[in-house]
């Protein structure tokens, strides 16, 4: 398959599915092994520096791509955080403060999700990144989020808007978005919008502070993937240097390129879809998704992807 078409397709998978609660990190795992592109060094023939620059390049464009999406984000949310600016410390009504302005707020529930993230990492890379655990964790996450909601649904939010969380919310949503990242799978927008939602906030209030905890989160873990790809590439072995020594032709920019613009125009429109959708039918669609795929990872994962 031509790299522009699977570039095309990749920012696709990308931009829909980052910011929905289905788990962007599955999907470009299963569509990556689908299209028959090479990931981690066991998929290359010892000595085979071209397939190990292949799989450093094509590591380094999933990491890459997310930037679109981060943009969209950005963009979307671009009036919402001048005002927030605009208002700190006080905020619109004049009863916020330091520490329960809705930027305050963004950063210490980012703070909650990065300590235990950090800590645990390693562990979670050597022991939950199989197919079997990622399939697990789509199958809990959907029975979670559709428990929650269907609860919500029940009880009467006592959290209509970003501006009126409190402390407590925001550090029991940054702990439990830090599941997303020791739990490949789990999907940050589904852990914040479940937390937000068993601690009083209604859907949109949820959903808003979800995204809003995403720009931070999503920079800083960006950030963090590429510069530890660029350290291991300079730091390790043959299986390192690959990194290193990718040659950056002129197609490999133009791939690249392609996927980070398609996920970009793909994100924009699924979070103005999201945010209408939400409001009108809540979760439950995509937590019966997520049990759906889960269970057929799990069962008939390895025949249909081969691993």
């Amino acid at each position: 398959m031509s790299p522009y078409i699977l570039s095309i397709l990749l920012g696709i998978v990308e931009g829909l599915t980052e910011f929905l609660p289905v788990s962007s990190t599955a999907h470009l795992r299963i569509a990556e092994a689908l299209m028959k592109i090479p990931l981690g060094d066991s998929s290359c023939a010892v000595g085979n520096t071209a397939c190990l620059q292949d799989v450093a390049y094509w590591d380094m464009y999933t990491i890459v791509i997310q930037v679109g999406a981060i943009l969209a984000l950005c963009l979307l949310f671009l009036e919402r955080i001048i005002n927030f600016l605009r208002t700190f410390p006080r905020g619109d009504s004049g009863d916020r403060t330091w520490l329960n302005h809705p930027i305050s707020l963004t950063l210490i529930a980012f703070a909650c999700t990065s300590v235990p993230a950090l800590l645990l990492r390693k562990w979670s890379e050597k022991n939950l990144g199989s197919l079997n655990a990622i399939a697990i964790a789509l199958l809990a996450g959907g029975i979670v989020m559709w428990v929650i909601d269907a609860w919500s649904e029940r009880h009467e939010a006592n959290t209509t808007h970003v501006e009126e969380m409190t402390l407590a919310q925001a550090v029991w949503i940054g702990l439990c978005q830090s599941l997303s990242a020791i739990f490949p799978g789990t999907s940050r927008s589904m852990s914040t919008i479940a937390a937000g939602q068993l601690v009083g906030l209604d859907r949109p209030s949820a959903l808003e502070f979800s995204f809003l905890l995403c720009i931070p989160t999503m920079i800083a873990a960006t950030g963090w993937d590429l510069i530890k790809e660029v350290h291991q590439s300079k730091s390790t072995g043959i299986a390192g240097a690959a990194t290193a020594h990718v040659v950056m032709n002129s197609e490999r920019w133009i791939v690249l390129l392609i996927g980070t613009v398609v996920s970009f125009i793909v994100a924009l429109g699924v979070v103005e879809w999201f945010l209408h959708w939400v409001r009108k039918h809540g979760f439950t669609m995509f937590a019966i998704y997520r049990i759906l795929l889960g269970g057929v990872l799990l069962i008939w994962g390895a025949r249909l992807i081969g691993q």
